[in-house]
């Protein structure tokens, strides 16, 4: 990092960028691995992002820099939502990485909302361009002048060509483009079996999850990135910080001290349940809740003395024999449900509160019978949706009529139901309106993940929930 004079100490900029590419699966997620790994080599603060709803990429990001990733989603949050995120996130990093997803200029519906471009402005930030070269040279040139000429408004600060199959396939790339364009190019990665992630149904294989140890990632990503000039790179993306009066303090303090209520909340993390927004779990801390995890998979009951159950979605489906075993926590599950405990589950957090879960394999699986529902696993099956939500009676997230906005993303159907969803009246991104999700005694379950950025009153109220159990709970 530059080092600035004794007269003027503070950094005016840093290096900031979205990682972009031509087309979904060019590499974004290879390329922005390598890159952080080398940031973090040089012993810079990398704030990562991803854009969007995944979660799995912010798992990778995290196990790189050591920080939380965080998503910035535009349906979700709202653009004062995403700047907001965005500035505070990253005030204290040397230097901040954002994945993108999809192509550089492909947003909802056909149009520029959403995207990459959208976002790079919406920040007023640079562009990394991943390119995949596979079975290109020439041709090279034309996809990035075009990607360089279609909106003057986007800043495209360099690129870095991916999939190349040898030094000799880079250079004649390389010798292949226009000046103008060759300039633009801050290195190359190799074609490597070391660094691809495998997909499953509904994306990568998690961090949590994948075969390959962190220490054998470590090594191929700091390999491949052997090929990309870092300087370079750092040079063309130093991007202008945030006017101080934009920039909000990076986290508000946390209540402490006698009088101010507290609860524990006890937050479901391993294998199966890994889906959570960093943004969500922050605000419950922030608004008083003290964060327990638990691991459905292995331990035998919730944690000691909780006052509510945080379930996020993850992949339940995949480790059925391991919480079918678990009768333990099914039945404390199902007492505390009984006794009024708030309870909050996204996605694959209802499917574990069902009576049960049938995999692909047609095997079925007990779960925890907290709700009358039975969930199977549908190849044929997808639902993938932005969705505006509004609360049907009162519940952990608040009064009736609570609003929040999500994502469900899932391939699994409910087939058999002893209650009807009374949960949320869902309006989707693309006009269809219906109900969704279950409330049972203080159960809020259903398949969609909320994002608490553009109501955090969400947070408030399940404190309050929590809290109000917690005067009149029994002994369990």
């Amino acid at each position: 990092m530059e080092k600035t004079d004794d007269a003027d100490p503070a950094p005016r900029s840093r290096p900031a960028f979205v990682v972009a590419a031509t087309h979904s699966s060019a590499g974004k997620t290879t390329v922005t691995a390598i890159l952080l790994r080398l940031l973090r080599e040089r012993g810079l603060r990398v704030q990562a992002f991803k854009i969007g709803p995944d979660f799995i990429d912010p798992g990778y990001h995290r196990e790189i820099t050591g920080r939380p990733s965080i998503n910035l989603d535009l349906w979700m949050m709202g653009a004062e939502g995403v700047r907001r995120s965005y500035n505070r996130w990253s005030a204290e990093a040397d230097v901040c990485v954002i994945e993108a997803m999809g192509g550089l200029y492909d947003g909802e519906n056909g149009t520029e909302r959403g995207s990459a471009a959208h976002l790079a402005k919406l920040l007023g930030l640079p562009v990394v361009v991943v390119m995949d070269v596979w079975g290109m040279t020439r041709t090279s040139g034309a996809v990035l002048g075009g990607l360089l000429a279609f909106d003057p408004e986007v800043r495209i600060a360099a690129c870095v060509l991916n999939q190349v199959g040898s030094r000799t396939h880079a250079e004649m790339v390389l010798t292949a483009l226009p000046d103008h364009l060759r300039e633009l190019v801050a290195g190359w990665v190799e074609r490597s079996e070391h660094l691809r992630v495998d997909e499953r149904h509904l994306g990568l294989t998690t961090v949590e999850e994948n075969p390959t140890g962190a220490a054998e990632r470590a090594r191929a990503q700091a390999a491949s990135g052997r090929t990309v000039d870092m300087d370079a790179l750092l040079a063309a993306t130093r991007t202008a910080l945030p006017h101080p009066a934009e920039t909000p303090a990076p986290h508000p303090p946390r209540r402490t001290g006698p009088g101010v209520p507290r609860a524990r909340l006890a937050v479901a993390r391993d294998a199966a349940f890994c889906f959570y927004y960093e943004e969500n779990l922050r605000a419950l801390e922030d608004t008083g809740f003290t964060l327990v995890p638990f691991r459905p998979t292995v331990d035998p009951r919730l944690p000691d003395d909780v006052d509510a159950v945080y379930l996020g979605g993850g992949y339940p489906e995949s480790f059925t024999a391991e919480l079918a075993a678990n009768r333990s926590l099914a039945r404390e599950l199902r007492t505390r449900a009984e006794h009024g405990m708030p309870i909050y589950a996204e996605c694959g957090g209802m499917m574990y509160l069902a009576r049960s879960l049938t995999g692909f394999d047609g095997e079925r699986a007990t779960m925890t019978g907290v709700l009358p529902i039975d969930v199977v696993m549908d190849r044929q099956y997808l639902s993938i949706h932005y969705v505006d939500v509004r609360t049907q009676a009162p519940s952990p997230l608040g009064e009736a009529n609570q609003r929040a906005r999500g994502q469900e993303f899932h391939q699994s159907r409910i087939t058999d139901a002893g209650i009807e969803p009374n949960l949320y009246e869902v309006t989707t991104s693309t006009g269809e309106r219906r109900r969704a999700g279950f409330l049972l005694n203080n159960v809020a379950a259903g398949y969609i993940h909320l994002h608490f950025a553009l109501h955090p009153e969400i947070p408030r109220n399940f404190l309050s929930a929590a809290l109000r159990y917690a005067k009149t709970a029994p002994a369990v």
